[in-house]
C-alpha cells in the first residue's frame, strides 16, 4: 500500500490513537544542537525549541507510503505556551486532507496532517500542521 494512489480522500479525518510524549531536558538539548538553536532556554533544555513536536512519531491506522518518495512540503505549529522539560504531552495526529495535483513531475498526492497536544489536564498546548508531498 505504499502507492500514492493507495491514499485516497476517504481517509480525512481519519487518527491516530492517543499518545502520551514525555518532554526531556536531554532531547531538548540534543534537538535544539541539531537545529541549530542557540536560545540558552534551547541549549540548557528548559524549553522546547518550536518545531520539536516533529520527534512526536504517532502512526495513523490505513496511512503508509513509502518515505522515499516523501518529499517535505510545509511545517507550522501555533502554541499555547511553551513545551517545557518535563511536561507530558497527549498528542493526537489526524487526516486533515488528501488531495492530488499534477505538476511537473507527474502526478503528486498532498497529505495534510493536523497534529494536537494538551498538557495532562486537557488543556490546549500546541498544535501543528504537516503537509507531505507523495512523488
Amino acid at each position: 500500500m505504499d502507492h500514492p494512489a493507495a491514499l485516497s480522500s476517504d481517509l480525512i479525518g481519519r487518527e491516530s490513537e492517543v499518545v502520551l510524549f514525555e518532554v526531556e531536558r536531554g532531547a531538548i538539548r540534543k534537538f535544539a544542537d541539531a537545529v541549530q538553536d542557540q536560545t540558552p532556554a534551547c541549549v540548557r533544555g528548559d524549553i522546547a525549541p518550536p518545531t520539536f513536536p516533529t520527534t512526536f512519531r504517532m502512526t495513523i491506522p490505513g496511512v503508509t507510503f513509502d518515505l522515499a518518495r516523501v518529499l517535505h512540503g510545509a511545517q507550522e505549529y501555533r502554541y499555547e505556551r511553551p513545551l517545557r522539560a518535563g511536561d507530558r504531552v497527549r498528542c493526537r495526529v489526524r487526516v486533515a486532507n488528501v488531495y492530488r495535483r499534477k505538476g511537473r513531475l507527474g502526478e503528486m498526492t498532498f497529505l495534510i496532517l493536523a497534529m494536537d497536544g494538551t498538557d495532562e489536564s486537557g488543556s490546549p498546548v500546541f498544535s501543528g500542521t504537516t503537509t507531505a508531498i507523495l512523488r
